[in-house]
């Protein structure tokens, strides 16, 4: 079942079970032990670490991010037939997935925006959860008070769109509760 979340200054679509069981978890399997994960340093308040997660790119175009500069590797089959459905259902066209590998809950990522330049204006980020279940948060840029949080199942897509990357800012944060490892899909198109 597909749902509009209404917030302030945002466009949010959740779908809790937008793949259907088997090929949500046969994706998982696939990217979880095909795919070359890498984990990579990043800066964060003029400070060097290494992300709290594995990443990896595939699509068609490079993607930057922090100080991190990622080139893709071409679309599985899986996948290419998962971007398909998502561009069919979105009305929105997508070049690169972002895949990110949170093996327990001591991986995370911070607060942020995904708002690069190359995003555009407004982007759509298509975002599909596979795994375990995580929490997600959400809260407005300046109006601190207005927050939202909720469960990512696995097999929802998450729809980010319109003035979102604008005003709000989200985060999976740690977790100290014994969790699956969760792969996360964003689905996003890079401008020329």
């Amino acid at each position: 079942m597909t749902e509009e979340i209404y917030l302030p200054q945002a466009h949010l679509i959740y779908n809790a079970n937008f793949l259907d069981t088997l090929f949500s978890e046969k994706l998982f399997q696939q990217l979880y032990t095909e795919t070359n994960w890498i984990q990579e340093p990043i800066k964060i308040f003029g400070k060097e670490m290494m992300q709290p997660r594995l990443t990896h790119l595939f699509g068609e175009r490079s993607y930057s991010y922090s100080t991190i500069i990622m080139n893709p590797e071409p679309f599985p089959e899986m996948l290419q037939q998962l971007k398909n459905n998502l561009e069919n259902f979105t009305k929105s066209t997508f070049n690169v997935c972002l895949a990110n590998l949170y093996r327990d809950g001591q991986d995370s990522m911070g607060w942020h925006s995904d708002d690069e330049k190359e995003l555009g204006e407004n982007p759509t980020i298509a975002s599909i959860s596979l795994g375990g279940e995580r929490m997600f948060h959400l809260q407005h840029k300046t109006k601190k008070e207005l927050k939202q949080k909720f469960v990512l199942a696995p097999g929802s897509l998450l729809i980010m769109a319109g003035e979102t990357q604008h005003f709000w800012k989200h985060q999976l944060p740690k977790t100290k509760k014994q969790v699956a490892p969760r792969i996360n899909l964003t689905f996003r198109q890079i401008l020329d």
